[in-house]
């Protein structure tokens, strides 16, 4: 965790990726410098990184978003800015990817790059209580098509199990025990999991590696 300079969450739908990618962004931005986060999710979602704006900005992190962050058009379109994700090799990026394979579709025009650079995570966020990705069957289908329209393979996954204010430790628990049989599956390492703060006991600290959820409701962010 945070060993990349560019990290990318993408997911299906309701995964919860932009609330990780936001926190990953804000854990980030207290051990490194020049840290920009950058919005890629045009695909009418339920919650965007720019309703997070006065939080990052706060905490010194740049927030890139797509110019029609606040609309309802649903086309590719990229702020020129966008591309300092790729140019700007003395910044951290931390990147929220649409849901599922057509918000993919906007980081195909950087995949070249990225992977040319070969300094980046592209970690897959899933909650196995989505229907979704409620069996393995139907996560490795989602995992196929969000790799090809964005034209990189996924480096490893993130459990983010949860039922938001329901969330118990059980829950989170249910989620490792998933993603470790998803991670068989699809030969991908489970890199951490996303845990709410107040949630975090003894028990769930012997997991591989956790990255506290801070449990903000939607209007909090503003």
């Amino acid at each position: 965790m945070f060993d990349k300079r560019i990290t990318l969450f993408m997911g299906h739908y309701g995964s919860g990726k932009t609330f990780v990618a936001v926190n990953y962004a804000l854990a980030l931005s207290a051990l490194k410098k020049n840290v920009s986060i950058y919005d890629l999710d045009i695909v009418n979602p339920y919650f965007r990184t720019v309703d997070a704006e006065k939080l990052l900005t706060s905490r010194g992190v740049e927030l890139v978003v797509s110019p029609f962050a606040e609309t309802n058009v649903d086309i590719p379109a990229m702020n020129a800015k966008s591309y300092k994700m790729v140019d700007d090799l003395t910044r951290f990026a931390v990147v929220d990817v649409g849901g599922d394979d057509r918000g993919a579709l906007a980081l195909g025009r950087f995949s070249d790059k990225i992977k040319e650079e070969n300094n980046y995570d592209v970690l897959w966020v899933v909650n196995n209580l989505r229907p979704e990705t409620r069996d393995i069957e139907s996560a490795l289908r989602i995992k196929e098509e969000i790799e090809y329209s964005s034209r990189l393979k996924f480096t490893g996954i993130v459990n983010n199990a949860n039922l938001g204010n329901e969330t118990t430790i059980e829950t989170i628990l249910n989620g490792v025990d998933f993603v470790k049989e998803l991670s068989n599956a699809a030969s991908l390492p489970l890199k951490f999991s996303a845990v709410r703060r107040d949630l975090i006991t003894e028990e769930l600290k012997n997991l591989k590696q956790i990255l506290p959820i801070d449990p903000i409701k939607y209007g909090d962010w503003l």
